[in-house]
C-alpha cells in the first residue's frame, strides 16, 4: 500500500502535545503544524493532573495548534495516549496565519460535569514544572504500548506520578 493510500488526519492539540518533544516520543516525528484557535471551548486544569481538558463553553476559545498529515496508525497512538477520559471529536478550528477554517480531530473531556475541572491551564507553567517528567512518563507509555498486555495511559500516568 503506497503513501497516498494512508488517510491523513488533522489533530488540534492544546496541552502536553503542544510540546514537540512529547509529540516526537509518541509519533517518532514532529508533523507539520499550524497555530490555531478553537472557538467556544475552554481549557481547564484538572485537580491532581498535569495535563488539561477542554469542554464546550460559549464565548471562550482555546489556542493550540493543528498537527497535519497524521496517519491512521499515528491517530491510533494518539487515541491510546488520550485514553478513555477523552473522546475524539470533529471540530472546526481557525488557523491563525490565514484565518482559514479547518476540520480537525480534538480530544474533548468526556465528563462534562467533572468537579475536578477548574480555572485555566497554563502551557508555559507546564513546560517549566512538568515537561521533563511528562516526557519520561510518555516514554514509559510507548514502551508499554508495544507489549501484548499494555495498560492504559491512565494506569501508566498513575504509577509514574506516584513514584
Amino acid at each position: 500500500m503506497g503513501e497516498a493510500a494512508v488517510a491523513a488526519h488533522n489533530v488540534f492539540v492544546y496541552g502536553s502535545l503542544l510540546s514537540d518533544d512529547v509529540v516526537r516520543v509518541l509519533l517518532n516525528r514532529v508533523p507539520p503544524s499550524s497555530a490555531a484557535l478553537l472557538n467556544h471551548f475552554h481549557r481547564f486544569s484538572i485537580k491532581g493532573r498535569v495535563y488539561p481538558a477542554i469542554l464546550p463553553v460559549q464565548n471562550r476559545h482555546v489556542s493550540g495548534r493543528v498537527l497535519m498529515g497524521i496517519s491512521d496508525p499515528e491517530l491510533h497512538i494518539l487515541d491510546e495516549f488520550e485514553d478513555v477520559e477523552y473522546q475524539r471529536t470533529r471540530v472546526e478550528v481557525s488557523l491563525l496565519e490565514s484565518s482559514d477554517k479547518l476540520q480537525a480531530h480534538a480530544y474533548v473531556w468526556r465528563n462534562t460535569s467533572d468537579p475536578n475541572l477548574y480555572g485555566d491551564w497554563d502551557f508555559e507553567e507546564w513546560k517549566q514544572v512538568h515537561k521533563e517528567s511528562f516526557i519520561k512518563m510518555t516514554m514509559g507509555f510507548m514502551e508499554e504500548l508495544e507489549l501484548p498486555e499494555s495498560k492504559p495511559i491512565g494506569a501508566t500516568y498513575e504509577s509514574f506520578y506516584q513514584q
